[in-house]
């Protein structure tokens, strides 16, 4: 048998007496060279691995060797140290750890025998199972950040995309779809070692473990995890140890195709204070913004939040919140729950006027500055009329239509008296105007399709 059977033979005998991550990680990248002279040559990528194999499964590696190839087998390390000119260099094995032909005499002394299987200790993930994916609303606004997030739970470490790195202001649902993602691992993969972790605690930890004189450790640890959430990233602008260890730690999970989920205030082009060799890293897998959620994402959260906590609240309520709160998920929950307490503790019904006093508590609403002109020709570009046409008095359905939304709005969203706008719209009178204002609320009580069209123009009008 050549070299390549023999390590073939090798690995069958490791395989069995190491965890999937030892292995994956130690064993799986070695590449069998030669084997010659009683000597068997191995290609492995770095210096730091060549230490860790030395320094925790040399005794594996020698007992595995001597069985398979053959008694005292002499194990040789070839190194690449430059990837350009393929520079190399052989390093011998070292025998600071004994080889004992018998090796429960060297148990017997209380060295674990490495050929017993290691189970890691399980760990508690961090997750909040409050936050999964069906709670996840998708709009335009995180729709690329969700699907990416569904291949990952799906399979997590073999996909395009690790790392997954999601950014934007704060409030957008970052966190969320973390946990989210992480909890559906757990459920699909109960084996798995996920763990959410936030960047300051990490920083905490990686200066606890310095001051203690146990960094291996922290290393060792952060090593054995599969799906790696790091949430807010930018917290380890400027420091540079942190920076430097989790470097390490990434690289280790990457080359393990374990999965590593980062998030940060802002893309990494805009990142300052951050090593150029993690910022490279960072782009590796996928980078997804998550926006500012829109008015129809901005209605789908409410009426998810407001299904799921079992309220009744009308859709007049939730079109005013959904068109005044508009910066972020965090502020349109908060406007939920403010409702609901002001509700029980005055015993008031939550309408309009009680989500008028609310929301401008939260959030400046600015008032609505608009013209009879500017309603009249918005109104037309919904409908797909030429402004003339509802100037004239044609009868037509659809543009008596749009002019009675058109005055009805202008009455609504303007100070203008009823003669102005009649005015304005096609030379009416007042007494027009009423008509169609009254016309207009008839049908938004009668005709779905009606009053979805005013609604979307009313929207187009506040955005």
């Amino acid at each position: 048998m050549d070299h390549v059977g023999l390590w073939k033979q090798c690995l069958k005998v490791i395989k069995d007496n190491v965890n999937d991550v030892a292995y994956e990680t130690w064993f799986s990248p070695i590449v069998p060279l030669a084997y010659q002279n009683n000597e068997f040559v191995v290609q492995v990528p770095s210096q730091f691995f060549y230490e860790y194999i030395e320094e925790k499964f040399i005794d594996l590696l020698r007992k595995t060797l001597y069985r398979v190839v053959g008694e005292g087998t002499q194990l040789k390390y070839r190194i690449i140290m430059d990837k350009v000119t393929q520079t190399a260099t052989d390093i011998p094995s070292t025998s600071k750890t004994a080889y004992d032909k018998n090796y429960s005499s060297v148990t017997s002394k209380g060295i674990q025998n490495p050929f017993e299987k290691s189970t890691l200790k399980e760990i508690d993930p961090q997750l909040n199972y409050n936050y999964t994916l069906d709670s996840f609303i998708e709009g335009k606004a995180n729709k690329l950040a969700r699907i990416a997030g569904e291949s990952i739970a799906a399979n997590p470490g073999d996909n395009a995309f690790n790392p997954l790195f999601l950014h934007g202001q704060s409030g957008v649902g970052k966190t969320h779809l973390v946990h989210a993602i992480g909890v559906a691992v757990k459920q699909k993969f109960p084996a798995k070692r996920v763990l959410y972790v936030s960047a300051n605690l990490f920083q905490i930890q990686y200066t606890d473990a310095v001051r203690r004189n146990s960094v291996n450790d922290f290393l060792n640890f952060y090593q054995t995890i599969d799906v790696l959430i790091i949430d807010d990233i930018h917290e380890f602008f400027g420091k540079v140890g942190t920076q430097n260890t989790f470097f390490h730690i990434f690289n280790h999970l990457h080359q393990s195709r374990k999965q590593i989920i980062l998030t940060c205030d802002r893309s990494p082009a805009l990142i300052q204070g951050m090593e150029q060799r993690l910022l490279t890293r960072f782009k590796w897998g996928l980078t997804a913004e998550l926006e500012r959620p829109d008015l129809e994402l901005r209605k789908n959260i409410l009426l998810n939040k407001i299904y799921r906590d079992g309220l009744e609240i009308s859709q007049e309520v939730v079109d005013y919140i959904a068109n005044n709160v508009t910066e972020n998920v965090r502020d349109l929950e908060g406007v939920i729950v403010s409702l609901l307490a002001h509700s029980m503790l005055t015993s008031a019904p939550i309408d309009i006027h009680l989500a008028e006093k609310v929301v401008s508590k939260l959030v400046a609403v600015k008032p609505v500055s608009l013209s009879v002109e500017k309603i009249r020709d918005l109104v037309c570009n919904h409908f797909n009329l030429e402004i003339d046409a509802i100037l004239t008095s044609s009868r037509k359905r659809e543009v008596v239509q749009a002019r009675q939304i058109a005055m009805y709005l202008s009455k609504q969203y303007t100070k203008n008296s009823l003669s102005s706008i009649g005015q304005t719209i096609g030379q009416r009178d007042h007494a027009t105007v009423l008509h169609a204002c009254k016309q207009v609320n008839d049908l938004i009580t009668t005709d779905k399709t009606f009053r979805c069209s005013v609604m979307e123009i009313e929207a187009k009008l506040k955005g």
